[in-house]
């Protein structure tokens, strides 16, 4: 259950970062007559379903398949002394966490917005905080917790 959870984690972590990346050159495609809107709430839609299936993907790694996070657990200042293990234990959870709460909000935000332009910049901050967060949180190969580009 672990090594699939995880590899369709690692595989569903491309088809968010394309969300993301096209949900926020749309956004920045939104004009002040309202023209571009659509587009950006279609995108807008799949980033949020992609980045919510990686929450319940990642969480039921985090809290319950890891090894890696049992481990921590288990000795959890032993782990805040190790670059990888601290990544995994703080600043990965931390900071996804964080980018799908900026993609909630920035779309909530956009829906209450009274003009084109006001959407337009509420769902740029939002899916560009979320897409920045989750580009920083990624274990990217050659970092201490790096993890290959696509697990088979």
């Amino acid at each position: 259950m672990f090594e699939f959870t995880l590899t369709v984690h690692s595989w569903l972590r491309w088809a968010t970062v394309i969300a993301a990346v096209m949900a926020t050159a749309a956004a920045f495609g939104i004009r002040r007559d309202g023209r571009g809107r659509d587009q950006a709430e279609r995108w807008g839609l799949l980033f949020v379903i992609a980045m919510d299936l990686q929450l319940v993907l990642g969480f039921l790694l985090y809290f319950a398949l890891s090894p890696t996070t049992a481990a921590i657990f288990d000795d959890f200042s032993a782990a805040m002394r190790d670059p990888a293990a601290r990544f995994w234990a703080i600043e990965h959870v931390s900071l996804m966490t964080l980018a799908v709460a900026a993609v909630h909000v920035g779309r909530v935000l956009a829906r209450k917005a009274r003009t084109p332009s006001s959407t337009r910049m509420r769902l740029l901050i939002g899916f560009g905080l979320a897409t920045i967060a989750m580009l920083a949180a990624i274990p990217w190969p050659g970092m201490p917790a790096g993890r290959p580009l696509f697990r088979f």
